[in-house]
């Protein structure tokens, strides 16, 4: 990253999917650049959402006082009530949007209302029709080049272009949503945080899960454990080991996120197998894992979510990257540039409840 530096920066007008300008980041608006922690694994925001599936489960036999208990054991946040004005409209009534968050902390104390020096390592918008049968997960690549606001406050004209994952950095979980709505000109409904601890516990509270391995891989970090081609069980070490690979894999970060999208289907899977829910002492585990592992906004309700929740199973999930073309080097730093005419169609998709037709017109 490169260091301080003095010449003005372009403004970038305006919200909505864009292309590139020239990212120096991250940086507060108004601070010399510098270099700041990298990024050293993939926090995986959605596994919380696979304690939603169980607890959907769990309607019947007077089971919602324990699900009312694990309601209060959440941390809580509220990074909506910095963003005053200017937030996209919703259309669609019963759908639900919800922007998950993962950060490159190792500071599990570390703040998510405000500026910070960890930035966002994943990013998932998840959109649930009002259908409720199904759910599509847009994955954000951390590098997309796109308007950050100034402030969770400012206008989305009053922007410069970054990296997405500086949002966090720069005004932690308020400017990752209003940077995010801006982006996409979709309403989040609710947002969701991880930290590292919570994604090794919840994947081991499950007994770990099965994962598929395209080719032999070493990794890059101690122990240097080698993954084998073909089905591995992992444990939650193990897991987050292997979704942090990315250097050796020719198209980089997009392996990572694929490895992200695969492990988050076979937690989904797993979660919702009779193993877990036939077994009390796995199941309070899990869930309880899942609850400490959290961080969601003051309107989130379990018990809301687990009714939403209750039909969704890995079969059920859409994993889908927001449309880009590829990478480029812009101002001395890999960026991605976002596809705006296909961004622009899917992100409206999302807003007017219409993504069971747009993923259908748009099959690979």
């Amino acid at each position: 990253m490169p260091g301080a530096r003095t010449e003005a920066r372009p403004r970038i007008g305006g919200g909505g999917p864009g292309g590139p300008g020239g990212p120096r980041g991250p940086r507060r608006p108004g601070a010399p650049y510098r270099k700041g922690p990298q990024p050293k694994w993939g926090r995986i925001a959605l596994v919380a959402v696979v304690g939603l599936v169980v607890l959907g489960l769990l309607g019947a036999g007077g089971t919602w006082i324990y699900v009312r208990a694990l309601n209060g054991n959440i941390g809580r946040t509220d990074p909506f009530s910095e963003i005053t004005d200017g937030r996209p409209v919703k259309t669609a009534e019963g759908a639900l949007n919800i922007l998950m968050v993962g950060t490159d902390s190792r500071d599990p104390d570390a703040a998510l209302d405000k500026a910070g020096q960890w930035r966002a390592d994943t990013i998932i918008v998840m959109h649930i029709p009002a259908s409720q049968d199904k759910a599509y997960l847009v994955s954000i690549p951390r590098d997309l080049y796109v308007p950050v606001p100034k402030s969770a406050k400012a206008e989305c004209a009053n922007s410069e272009r970054h990296k997405v994952n500086s949002a966090f950095a720069f005004g932690g979980l308020p400017l990752a949503v209003r940077t995010v709505e801006c982006f996409t000109d979709v309403r989040m409904d609710h947002v969701m945080a991880i930290d590292f601890a919570g994604f090794k516990e919840v994947t081991d509270a499950l007994g770990g899960v099965d994962l598929k391995v395209e080719r032999t891989t070493k990794s890059i970090h101690k122990p240097f454990r080698t993954f084998q081609k073909g089905v591995n069980h992992m444990n939650g070490e193990e897991a987050l080991d292997w979704v942090r690979q990315r250097k050796q894999f020719p198209d980089g970060d997009f392996a990572r996120m694929r490895h992200q999208q695969e492990f988050l289907r076979a937690l989904m899977d797993k979660a919702a197998s009779s193993g877990t829910l036939t077994n009390p002492g796995k199941l309070n585990s899990f869930l309880k894992a899942v609850t400490n592992a959290v961080t969601v906004d003051e309107g989130f309700s379990l018990v809301d979510m687990a009714l939403q929740f209750r039909n969704l199973r890995g079969e059920n999930l859409e994993f889908l990257t927001s449309p880009h073309s590829g990478s480029q080097t812009i101002g001395g730093e890999s960026v991605v540039v976002s596809d705006k005419t296909k961004a622009l169609a899917m992100y409206k998709a999302i807003n007017e409840d219409k993504m069971a037709e747009w993923a259908a017109a748009n099959k690979k």
